[in-house]
């Protein structure tokens, strides 16, 4: 038996209200903000039961004592559409960047990646199976 439940991801971010933006923008909905009446250091959001957080990188570090690397490649954010070239060709016109262009793989799969504002790559996948 699991004493472990919800699990969920948490992203450093140097600009947490932009990192937000970005993911309300592709349809993840806000759960959890702290504090909620001013800047926060730390959002949590969900998409189709898959939970993220952004954590303010000062906070991270101030109040938790760790060490958070603010940009780059740490992670990457998975996500299945029915539309792998539309949905990359609109975050790209939205500013995001143009990582890789939509490309088959494994010969059942169409993939794109793009990043979000910190720099972690967002892999967008297509089921090329009927």
């Amino acid at each position: 038996m699991s004493i472990f439940r919800s699990p969920q991801v948490i992203l450093f971010s140097a600009d947490v209200p932009r990192a937000v933006a970005f993911y309300t923008g592709l349809g993840f909905a806000e759960t959890f903000r702290v504090p909620v009446d001013a800047e926060p250091i730390h959002v949590d959001l969900a998409l189709d039961g898959y939970k993220i957080g952004i954590a303010s990188v000062a906070s991270t570090r101030d109040d938790h004592g760790l060490s958070p690397i603010a940009e780059g490649q740490r992670a990457a954010v998975i996500l299945w559409t029915d539309d792998t070239t539309r949905a990359y060709e609109d975050l790209v016109a939205r500013g995001a960047p143009a990582l890789a262009a939509p490309y088959e793989w494994l010969g059942r799969l169409l993939i794109a990646w793009t990043s979000d504002p910190d720099g972690n790559p967002i892999q967008i996948v297509q089921s090329l199976a009927g």
